[in-house]
Formats: structure tokens, sequence, C-alpha cells
């Protein structure tokens, strides 16, 4: 297994603990160790495809495992957020019926032995859902309280949220559009 892959395994071993921090509070800082885990697995995310790349280290593994450990770390964490009250469960049902449509569409299409890239709307939509995710993670509340800040910075960071949050969401169905519309002749045939 090359250190790409390793990357990808690692995220995927991370996501456990992250979920573990992110849904309990046995500690004050609870949410920080929450966020450098997640942090820490949105990097792995980064170098994994940067190293696979630049030394030709591109197997078949990465190609399913990555996606697959992406939409995982962001699907559990928007679950997490619905349960917490943080994130809409309407946005949530969005974003996770167009992952779930994209990655059936490209295993029927991968039966036929076509291979769809990701496009980089798909890249940008889940760019920010990373973001979002991880502004999400964070008690900036908590931590404002802590410090006696006024108000007005933790509803400045809330409104920073809710418009990433929005981003994401019109990213993810730009990018099932784009990604059906470039697609749309494996799309026919794939039904066939």
């Amino acid at each position: 297994m090359n250190l790409p892959n390793k990357l990808t395994v690692l995220r995927l071993i991370l996501i456990p603990f992250y979920i573990f921090f992110l849904m309990t509070d046995f500690f004050s800082f609870t949410s920080h160790v929450a966020l450098l885990i997640f942090i820490g697995a949105c990097l792995t995310d980064t170098f994994d495809g940067k190293i696979a790349r630049k030394r030709n280290l591109v197997t078949d593994f990465g190609k399913f495992a990555d996606p697959l450990a992406d939409k995982i770390l962001v699907m559990s964490s928007m679950i997490c957020f619905v349960a917490l009250g943080k994130l809409p469960f309407w946005v949530c049902i969005i974003i996770l019926a167009r992952e779930f449509a994209i990655s059936g569409f490209r295993l029927v299409i991968a039966g036929k032995g076509v291979v769809l890239a990701a496009s980089y709307w798909g890249k940008f939509k889940t760019g920010f859902q990373m973001v979002m995710c991880g502004l999400m993670t964070f008690d900036f509340a908590g931590l404002c309280a802590g410090y006696n800040w006024p108000p007005v910075v933790s509803n400045i960071y809330n409104i920073v949220t809710i418009v990433v949050m929005y981003i994401a969401l019109a990213l993810t169905i730009i990018s099932l559009i784009d990604y059906l519309y470039k697609n749309r002749k494996a799309f026919t045939s794939g039904l066939k």
C-alpha cells in the first residue's frame, strides 16, 4: 500500500474519533479536539491526491477509497450536525441525496467500463462542504462566552457559517447538474 492510500485509510480511521469528540462533552475543549481531528482528516485528503499525482501513484483503490472517505467524513458530520441542531435537516437531505445519486450513477457506469472523473464543480462543492463542517464543528459561541467577548462576534461567526452552508448547498446542486449534463451520453446509455 503506497503513501497516498495510507493517508486515505488514515482519514477513514480518524472519522470515528472525530464523531466521538463531536458528539460528547467529557471536557470543556472537546470541540477543539474534534476540530483538530477534522482538520487532520481534511489535510490527508489534500495530500493524498497531490502525492498520488506527483509521484504517479494513482491506484484503483485510491480512485475508489478517496472519494468514499470524503463522503463518509462529510455525511457523518452533517448527520451529527442535524442531531446537534446546527444544520437544517433539509440541507442534509439534499446534500446526501446528491451524493447517493452520483455514487449510484458512477457504479452503474463503472460496470460498463467507463470511469468518470470528478469535475471542478465537484471539487469546489467538497471544499465548501468541508469548510462548512469545520465551522460547525467548532464551538465558537462557547469560546466567546468563556472570554466574555461581545455577542456580536459570535453572531458574525454564525452568519459566516450560514453563508458558507448556503454556498455549499448551491455548489452541491450546481455540481449535480454539471455532472449529469457533461455525462448525459454515459447516463442514457447506462440506463439501457
